[in-house]
């Protein structure tokens, strides 16, 4: 059986990394061009497409099925993100998301130079997270293992949920009966944030279907991390300031509603 040394997975993961920074540049001037830098969050829905195919065009060995399936998986999850965040920042623009209009009016003086690093710092942790990718391709035993077969029944449970909870929202929010209201039907009666806790069960499957790959076990800081900057950086902790400010229920469905795990609710007072 070929073996693939570690040193030249690490390799792949490097250019990655590279090419990343690159086009996060480019990124980075078309916002400040449009004056709208919510178009990092198109890119990075997009980007790890982009990345899945700079690995499998750099890997130097033939592709085994079990790298095809994932290929489709990465595809699948991130053209779907993808396309969802481009249509919201279609609908939106020239409006910029309030996070970063935040953030620049914090930085004051220094806010495009502090925008460019956060680009910068986005496109590290895009590369980062996309190591349980790397890890599989290195894996080149003839026979799947059970953990892959439950790694892909847990990305398509994900991605349909994901999915679902994206267009309940959409769905609620194009009804201008329900303009500042908190969508609490379908998903998202059982969670505050739904969509996070699918997107956050995409990288988990992506971690366990290369657990059996050499190392594999390295690859569970993706999902680690993308835990932490869900429930305390870009996610929850950000949307959840912005809806307690905007909406006069959210305090009472955040009382009431599970804020990660969908989950039944708990009784009004």
């Amino acid at each position: 059986m070929e073996t693939l040394p570690t040193q030249t997975l690490l390799t792949v993961w490097g250019i990655g990394y590279g090419v990343i920074a690159g086009l996060m540049v480019l990124v980075y001037q078309l916002g400040r061009k449009i004056h709208n830098a919510g178009v990092v969050d198109v890119f990075w829905g997009f980007g790890f497409s982009l990345l899945m195919t700079l690995y499998l065009f750099l890997y130097p060995l033939s592709l085994m099925p079990r790298h095809w399936v994932l290929a489709v998986m990465v595809y699948l999850a991130s053209l779907r993100l993808g396309g969802y965040l481009l249509k919201r920042f279609l609908h939106e623009h020239p409006k910029e998301d309030s996070r970063y209009t935040a953030f620049k009016e914090a930085w004051g003086p220094r806010a495009e130079w502090m925008t460019f690093w956060v680009f910068q710092l986005q496109g590290v942790l895009m590369v980062t997270i996309t190591l349980p990718m790397v890890l599989t391709l290195g894996n080149r035993s003839p026979q799947w293992h059970g953990l892959e077969i439950a790694a892909i029944l847990l990305f398509l449970i994900a991605w349909g949920g994901e999915a679902l909870a994206d267009a309940q929202l959409a769905r609620f929010k194009a009804d201008p009966k329900n303009k500042g209201r908190t969508c609490q039907s379908g998903l998202w009666r059982y969670s505050r944030h739904p969509n996070y806790f699918f997107e956050w069960l995409i990288w988990v499957s992506f971690a366990l279907y290369g657990l059996t790959a050499p190392w594999g076990w390295a690859g569970l800081i993706s999902p680690a991390l993308m835990l932490y900057f869900l429930l305390y950086v870009t996610g929850v902790k950000a949307t959840e300031e912005r809806a307690l400010q905007s909406r006069s229920d959210y305090a009472e469905y955040q009382r009431t509603t599970s804020p990660f795990i969908p989950w039944f609710k708990r009784l009004s007072s």
